[in-house]
């Protein structure tokens, strides 16, 4: 193999849709001013108390510009059109123009946790209830989890590598991580690097609960009269994450392509840090953890007392934010009171796949304008005094180092540092 090229890896551009808005901006106007996109569920019927969930907003495939009623019958798991939506919004966001020269040095890494669940559940339907010839041929493209990234270069025109980083909950950071390395490298020059998830049906949905990871939501629950209030990362009423439905891209490019193709840059991505518990296939391992967060600090060539702000993984359940925050305490020690700690879960609950790539972008949004997103809806838990959660508004604060962790199901972790630029 050749040696690599060692070359430096910028964020230029994002696209994403989530329950604060189908676009980035969208999401970004809704979130600076403290909102939560969280409601009862419309999009399919459950009994679950787990029905308070993060929708996108007026999500309707068929009016994509690129969209038709057979395409749509024939492609029904929303995640492939969800990520073509996306991958087109991020590389407007850049400039990026794929062309003959552009098309074959770009790559798509699109990670999911699920993949297409929800194509299965019609598939399913149909075998059940009219037959075994009811199911449609297209079912099993559906449920491959690169076809969402094949369908986008299918749209857009790159011919680079196209697969989907399966990091569980983690995955958007590892998207981003792979195709940085790849760009370091030089198998590419550009990657769109992200994650996906639609994930809200009715055994998804169930499932989640009966595992007692999302909050049930009852009558004397603050959430109960509004749902805004159900997602809580570190408060003391904090009863499980919020299920939500989300996409985000990130564009990547080499330095060298800066100049060469007018791109902007938004954000240096810095180092990278992953590591597996074989511990336990929900509950984390703070060992693993923190040996995560220390590496990506490392590969950054920086010091942990460098780090300005933590986005932090921040689900809202009892044992994963007391286990985040004692491994920030162990990283960080003396440090850890000087430097905010925010989740955006409190705004987007948890979009699986998806969520990793979404606080990314929105950590270097805030970074470009000055700004922390809160973690909203927050009441205090003394267990948490020392860690300044940024409760309840934006706050201005400016910050060239922040830390973004991931971890998901299975035990697979992956954090990230960028830098402003």
């Amino acid at each position: 193999m050749k040696p690599p090229k060692n070359r430096r890896v910028f964020v230029v551009g994002y696209g994403a849709a989530t329950p604060l808005g189908k676009t980035f901006e969208q999401t970004w106007q809704r979130a600076v001013r403290a909102e939560a996109g969280f409601r009862k569920i419309t999009r399919c019927q459950t009994d679950s108390r787990s029905n308070i969930v993060g929708e996108i907003p007026d999500w309707d495939p068929l009016t994509l510009d690129f969209m038709d009623r057979k395409e749509a019958c024939n492609w029904n798991a929303d995640y492939v059109f969800l990520t073509m939506a996306v991958c087109k919004e991020a590389l407007m966001n850049a400039g990026l123009v794929i062309d003959q020269a552009t098309g074959p040095r770009t790559a798509c890494l699109i990670g999911s946790a699920l993949n297409g669940t929800d194509s299965f559940r019609i598939a399913m339907d149909n075998y059940v209830n009219r037959g075994p010839l009811k199911v449609s041929p297209y079912l099993l493209p559906n449920l491959c989890a690169n076809l969402p990234a094949g369908k986008a270069g299918m749209l857009l025109g790159f011919t680079g590598p196209i697969f989907s980083p399966q990091g569980a909950c983690a995955s958007g950071n590892h998207a981003i991580g792979i195709g940085a390395r790849m760009i370091r490298d030089g198998d590419c020059d550009f990657v769109l690097a992200g994650g996906v998830d639609t994930c809200l049906i009715p055994e998804i949905i169930q499932g989640f609960s009966n595992m007692l990871a999302t909050i049930k939501v009852g009558p004397t629950d603050r959430a109960y009269n509004d749902p805004s209030q159900a997602s809580r990362p570190f408060s003391l009423d904090r009863k499980g994450f919020v299920l939500s439905e989300g996409a985000c891209v990130l564009v990547l490019a080499s330095e060298e392509m800066l100049s060469t193709c007018g791109l902007t840059p938004k954000a240096e991505v810095l180092g990278v840090g992953w590591t597996s518990d074989a511990y336990h296939f929900t509950l984390p391992n703070s060992e693993t953890i923190i040996r995560a967060i220390h590496g990506a600090i490392e590969d950054a060539g920086i010091e942990p007392g460098d780090i300005q702000y933590v986005n932090a993984h921040g689900t809202s359940t009892v044992k994963g934010d007391t286990s985040e925050i004692e491994c920030l305490r162990t990283v960080f020690g003396r440090h850890l009171p000087n430097i905010p700690v925010s989740s955006n879960k409190s705004q987007l609950g948890h979009t699986l796949g998806a969520s990793a790539a979404i606080e990314a972008a929105l950590g270097i949004e805030g970074m470009q304008q000055g700004l922390i997103l809160p973690t909203v809806n927050h009441i205090p838990d003394p267990a948490f005094a020392d860690v300044d959660v940024v409760p309840n508004t934006v706050r201005r604060h400016r910050y060239e180092f922040f830390l973004s962790n991931a971890f998901g199901f299975g035990g697979t972790n992956c954090c990230i540092v960028f830098k402003g630029v």
